[in-house]
């Protein structure tokens, strides 16, 4: 449950300036002011064009030709300008506005239930003629438009802003913070909710739409020939695909808030899903004073969240770390090869790296120290496979995998980078995730990397795999590779086994590098 406490002013919102020291000045720099001065002057234009008219009156009982013809006319340009100038900017304006201060009313079940004995009185005071029945109904009908005036004003001029955390992970719960600011001087609000507006829908829709075309005659020729063409609309039925899925499921509830304070709430998110979330408004909703209807005002803010991959111990991923942890160790001792000098044996040395020749000739215990001995280097590549290689599940586990192994590596002492198809090498951990929140199975556009073979489609899909890694320029560095990939094993270049380690998706159980003699590692 969702509760709320009393923030300092840190927590005010920030697209709002302080006020100025004059308040005179600052209201006639506002909207409202210009509003004003407009509805001032459209009043006066009204007012002297009535006098103008009544003295045209005066002047044409006078018997005054002239006169009433000028007084008339004045009077009517007047009234023109008024209408032409000014009406069409206030009407605008009370546009914009009611556009911004936009409700939805739900009735209650309170609500139907009030009406439906409101109704019941109101007959009854009909058939009767009672007196009493007409003032009860008269105060049971007071009671709903009180309600909707009360309702409107406890919604009005609320500032909200919802604060999401940075980073987010998939199936992890994360805080996030709602704070409510009520701008008022002297009136509080109450039972306020933060709601979502955001309709749920599930699957794709039809739908109407109206679309711009153009109208052409004669109609079969091409467009050269056709002497007629006007612009014209059609009426046509699309598919609505769903909004992609917001950021605010729940409800935050304050049942009082004072004037000039600010309040806030603490909620749970939790998001199952990778992906792009994002939230373009939220509403605040109350039933107060009587709980007739549920009014629901729309306030415009955008929010954004990206969620990350899953980052859990999965038995996949425990399976796959010894295996990864083994072939880096083996690549990282292998590449100990300069010899940086023989020294004396120390307690904590390894045995293997005794050098016996020396130790024969000196008497005493030597080993050899290299240069290159600890430098660990390690890159994490997702190879992104194209449309219908693997399943949908398949995929989401390779990049889950791929995820939880950046993290994990990311925790030991090693120099980290990281690549993904088509962008360039990156070093930055939630970059890398980023990029992994977002990305889809297809294609990577490599221009004129990609030479196209003229063998057939099997040989281009081949020449394009091969290339996709080439690309990537794996081997260019010294470090070595975990490369997380759904290609078959004969279209990996052989130059990248020994400098790399790769855990093949789609398989019922991720392997790593397979057999020397499954056309693998040379």
């Amino acid at each position: 449950m969702l509760g709320c406490e009393e923030v300092a002013t840190a927590y005010a919102n920030p697209v709002k300036s302080a006020p100025p020291a004059n308040r005179v000045a600052a209201w006639l720099q506002s909207t409202s002011a210009e509003i004003w001065i407009k509805f001032l002057l459209a009043i006066l234009g009204l007012g002297l064009a009535f006098g103008f008219a009544l003295f045209s009156t005066v002047s044409r009982d006078a018997g005054n030709v002239w006169a009433t013809v000028i007084l008339a006319s004045t009077s009517l340009v007047l009234a023109a300008l008024v209408g032409l100038i000014t009406v069409p900017y206030l009407a605008r304006r009370a546009a914009l506005e009611r556009l911004r201060e936009t409700f939805d009313y739900e009735v209650t079940r309170v609500g139907i239930i009030y009406t439906l004995v409101t109704l019941v009185i109101g007959i009854a005071a009909l058939n009767t003629g009672n007196n009493l029945l007409y003032i009860v109904v008269a105060a049971m009908l007071s009671a709903i438009l009180v309600s909707g005036f009360i309702s409107a004003a406890v919604l009005r001029c609320l500032e909200l802003d919802v604060r999401v955390p940075e980073h987010v992970f998939a199936g992890r719960p994360v805080a996030g913070r709602i704070v409510l600011r009520n701008s008022r001087r002297f009136l509080p609000s109450f039972s306020i909710r933060i709601v979502s507006t955001r309709k749920k829908r599930k699957k794709p829709s039809k739908r109407w739409k109206w679309e711009a075309t153009t109208f052409a005659f004669p109609f079969n020729r091409p467009l050269n020939q056709q002497w007629l063409r006007l612009p014209d609309r059609r009426l046509r039925r699309v598919t609505v695909v769903p909004p992609p899925p917001g950021i605010f499921q729940g409800m935050a509830y304050f049942p009082f808030l004072p004037p000039l304070a600010e309040l806030s709430a603490d909620l749970e998110l939790r998001f199952e899903q990778r992906g792009r979330y994002r939230e373009d408004s939220f509403g605040l909703a109350t039933g107060f004073p009587f709980a007739f209807v549920t009014k629901t005002r729309h306030v415009s803010l955008s929010r954004e969240v990206l969620v990350y991959p899953r980052i859990e111990p999965t038995d996949e991923t425990l399976e796959t770390l010894p295996l990864v942890r083994g072939e880096w160790e083996s690549f990282v001792h292998g590449r100990g090869s300069d010899l940086y000098r023989i020294r004396e044996y120390m307690p904590e040395d390894s045995a293997r790296h005794v050098d016996w020749k020396a130790t024969a000739k000196s008497g005493s215990l030597k080993v050899r120290e290299f240069a290159r001995e600890d430098e660990r280097k390690l890159c994490i590549v997702f190879d992104n496979p194209e449309p219908g290689v693997i399943s949908e599940q398949a995929y989401e586990n390779a990049v889950d995998l791929c995820a939880s192994l950046a993290w994990h590596f990311s925790t030991q002492e090693a120099e980290l980078c990281f690549c993904l198809p088509g962008r360039p090498r990156m070093r930055d951990l939630h970059e890398f995730l980023s990029g992994l929140a977002v990305i889809e199975p297809g294609k990577v556009e490599l221009g004129q990397i990609l030479e196209k073979s003229e063998t057939g489609k099997k040989d281009e899909r081949q020449a394009h795999a091969t290339d996709a890694l080439r690309a990537m320029n794996l081997t260019a560095s010294d470090a070595y590779n975990i490369v997380i990939t759904a290609r078959p094993h004969g279209t990996i270049p052989t130059d990248l086994w020994n400098c790399s380690y790769f855990i093949f998706a789609g398989e019922s159980r991720p392997r790593g590098n397979p057999d020397p003699h499954s056309g693998s590692r040379s």
